[in-house]
């Protein structure tokens, strides 16, 4: 059973940054794709970013060129660093693993089947 941990939020202004982690334990995270969403209050959860076991990476508009995901298997550990923050990416962010193979619907959360409790993110303006 993947366990996934999410650390490194909190409040920041605007334009600032902030490196969000998860830890994963429970299995080889090689083998998965993993993906960070998000969901702020009285919305869905959204699509942030994913990345293939072999590194390729895809990120939602509303991250491209300021968000950065990466991973470090023998860590076990996927990050997300955010620049240039908004106070539109106030959201509670997860971390999320699949094995399954996802080719083009990683943006789905449904393709995912492992979830962390999140780490909240609050951008102030």
């Amino acid at each position: 059973q993947m366990q996934l941990v999410e650390s490194g939020g909190g409040l920041v202004q605007a334009g600032g940054s902030l490196r969000l982690s998860c830890a994963t334990s429970g299995g080889t995270l090689s083998r998965f794709t993993m993906g960070w969403f998000r969901q702020a209050p009285g919305k869905e959860r959204e699509f942030v970013s994913s990345i293939f076991r072999g590194g390729t990476a895809y990120y939602a508009d509303s991250a491209k060129g300021r968000f950065t995901i990466s991973r470090d298997n023998a860590k076990g550990s996927v990050y997300l660093q955010m620049n240039s923050l908004k106070p539109e990416d106030t959201a509670l962010y997860y971390c999320a693993a699949t094995s399954l193979l996802v080719t083009n619907s990683y943006g789905q959360d449904r393709m995912y089947h492992y979830w962390g409790r999140g780490t909240q993110v609050t951008v102030s303006s």
